[in-house]
């Protein structure tokens, strides 16, 4: 595919294979930009966001909308094409498709609802007889940096509200997974989104993202990725506003008085799904003394049945990591934790990207299984004495994107809402669950500012204040 930018679609000399995670096939190719295509694609996009800035909220709107139809209707074509470039089993990749199509079709809603507000400025001394309000606008140019993970409706969550709001946008899409964003940008150009209002860059992230933070006509800067490189964003982007939804090792707590078959639904549910690539995935479980056990014998039998391999078979249960080598980091940190003695129940085989979905047992704190962000098929389980434990191991880590608890008692769950530092959190579910007009975002090493359209709008906004002095 072609990169679009200056309200066309750009062919470069230097290509980047797109490649299937499962058999390692280049299926497709890509241009390699450069930091002069962010340039011009910028240049374009400044007039771009002059003619959004015009366009009513009900064309906005009507675009929008007429968007999420399309993607509807490409459900099969666009869901096949996301596993085939990520690896996710098609099942996950037609969901994704659905899930973009809402995102998009709520950021329609919110279009129509951008307000501001009147103030009583005669309850200022001097300020009888003014009138005062405000309006919300658009920052201008948005910059959309985004994750291999979700390539369709992550990309979504950010170029939507930046339309609704009136934006221009500016798309860097995972080098990984780059065609998605690409099909986005022709479905959003069908539904009549006028083309220098959009552009996508497709390249190497380190060059591309530094020259998105070099370029002073880009206002906002919203990335979801590594906590890594959103430092670096943050240190290098200077006077813009920037979105950040970084990185987790997102904790289940499960006490005694648990369902434990729900508990183990949720569990195989939410750790391995995308194998295991996503940032609000279950990756500790804190269980109790009273149901330890009993957790671990029901949860071994559904970790093993678990099958992987060829996402675009039907038949797969979890598909291939984005890369091998992310596959091997995967299975050194089950050998690390096992060699440190953590005990391995299933899984852990690995043949190139695929690796069999792993259970752990007997994870103490301090291995890294418990501390960093393993973005991978493994669920480690730890033995908590009562509940202040579990909630002190839960909040032992730098992130806080969401996390999760099991159990019948109101007071224990308001406890965890209250003490647990997450920036999501669900009572009787595990940690990966997301209503996508939901606000959304992390704590602590998780990231700055929400998304979610309504949420992300504010973010992509500037208030003005307008003060009216009568002539008396």
């Amino acid at each position: 595919m072609k990169m679009f930018l200056n309200a066309d679609w750009a062919e470069r000399d230097d290509r980047i294979d797109v490649v299937n995670p499962f058999n390692g096939e280049a299926f497709d190719t890509v241009p390699a930009a450069t930091p002069a295509d962010v340039t011009a694609a910028v240049d374009g996009l400044v007039v771009g966001a002059k003619v959004m800035a015009a366009m009513p909220a009900l064309e906005r709107c009507a675009i929008l909308r007429k968007a999420a139809v399309l993607l509807c209707e490409s459900e099969k074509e666009v869901g096949t094409l996301i596993s085939t470039e990520e690896g996710k089993i098609l099942a996950e990749g037609k969901l994704e498709v659905t899930r973009a199509a809402e995102t998009i079709d709520v950021s329609a809603d919110e279009a129509r609802r951008i307000t501001g507000e009147v103030l009583p400025l005669d309850a200022a001394p001097g300020g009888a007889g003014k009138f005062g309000f405000t309006l919300r606008v658009p920052v201008g140019i948005v910059a959309a940096i985004t994750p291999f993970n979700f390539p369709l409706n992550l990309v979504a969550h950010k170029v939507g509200p930046a339309i609704a709001a009136g934006n221009a946008v500016l798309i860097k899409p995972a080098t990984d997974t780059p065609l998605s964003a690409l099909k986005l940008v022709e479905i959003l150009l069908e539904a009549g989104l006028p083309a220098e209002a959009i552009a996508c860059v497709t390249g190497p992230g380190s060059s591309i993202g530094a020259a998105i933070c070099a370029e002073d006509r880009i206002r906002k800067i919203s990335f979801t990725g590594s906590a890594e490189v959103g430092k670096a964003i943050c240190a290098a982007a200077g006077l813009k506003r920037v979105t950040m939804e970084l990185g987790s090792n997102s904790p289940l707590i499960v006490l005694d008085d648990a369902d434990l078959e729900k508990v183990a639904t949720a569990t195989v549910a939410t750790g391995f799904a995308n194998a295991g690539q996503v940032c609000i995935s279950c990756q500790r479980v804190i269980a109790t003394g009273g149901i330890h056990d009993d957790l671990l014998d029901a949860l071994q039998p559904r970790v093993s049945a678990l099958t992987a391999g060829d996402q675009l078979n039907e038949s797969t249960n979890v598909g291939p990591l984005v890369r091998a080598s992310d596959a091997a980091r995967v299975a050194d940190w089950v050998r690390d934790a096992t060699g440190n003695g953590a005990r391995l129940l299933c899984g852990g085989e690995r043949e190139g990207a695929v690796m069999q979905p792993a259970l752990l047992a007997d994870v103490r704190p301090d291995m890294r299984l418990s501390c960093d962000e393993l973005f991978g098929p493994a669920v480690g389980v730890t033995r908590a004495a009562n509940v202040d434990e579990a909630i002190a191991l839960a909040n032992d880590t730098n992130y806080g994107l969401s996390a999760g608890i099991f159990t019948e008692n109101l007071d224990a769950a308001l406890r965890f809402a209250h003490e647990v530092e997450s920036g999501n959190l669900h009572i009787n579910w595990g940690p990966m669950w997301r209503a996508d007009f939901m606000p959304y975002g992390g704590l602590k090493g998780s990231g700055l500012g929400k998304e979610g359209p309504k949420y992300a709008i504010e973010e992509m906004t500037e208030t003005k204040m307008v003060v009216i002095h009568s002539n008396a």
